[in-house]
């Protein structure tokens, strides 16, 4: 058994699941400024899918990062807003975007190297 209250800690391992699904992450941030519609959500992110965006968000509800709100009409309208929990990740998310922006070409050019010893035939 680990004495290093880090690893053990299930919060801890909480919170890497939470930011360790790549839309979480970038759901919350593009939350940042305020309340948003589906739509507008998945065109702010690109890349992402009605389903895998609908996921995500009930995802981050579920953990009381997110809140929705339903307005009535026709059609019905949906919202979705950062709670006061989900606004505590900005910062770690910043921390974690300022870190990636400035050693990604590192992370990269580790990536390439390996791929480049995995193509070289045994010896």
């Amino acid at each position: 058994m680990t004495t290093d209250a880090f690893l053990a800690d299930c919060r801890a391992r909480l919170a890497f699941d939470l930011l360790s699904n790549t839309w979480n992450a970038v759901v919350l941030w593009a939350l940042r400024d305020g309340p948003r519609r589906p739509v507008e959500l998945r065109e702010q992110i690109g890349g992402i899918s009605s389903k895998v965006l609908t996921e995500t968000l009930r995802r981050l509800q579920y953990n009381g990062l997110v809140e929705r709100w339903a307005h009535p009409g026709a059609p019905p309208r949906v919202d979705y807003g950062l709670t006061a929990l989900g606004r505590t990740l900005l910062a770690p998310i910043d921390a974690v975007g300022a870190w990636a922006f400035e050693h990604g070409d590192e992370v990269m050019a580790a990536q390439e190297a390996e791929c480049t010893a995995a193509q070289r035939p045994s010896e």
